[in-house]
């Protein structure tokens, strides 16, 4: 456990490990083009379940 500080009234101040920070790379071109299929069928799946929607009530 680690411990910055232990207060006088017996308080101790722990504080969770931060984990390592980095930089995102970029996503490839064939990234983009899976990233844009995903999108587009999320897309037309919603409008599907939202035109089913009005079509029975």
């Amino acid at each position: 456990m680690y411990t910055t500080t232990q207060l006088d009234n017996g308080i101790l101040n722990n504080y969770a490990v931060e984990p390592q920070v980095y930089l995102a790379t970029y996503p490839s071109l064939w990234q983009q083009r899976r990233y844009a299929l995903q999108g587009a069928v999320a897309t037309l799946l919603v409008t599907g379940l939202i035109l089913t929607a009005c079509a029975v009530s």
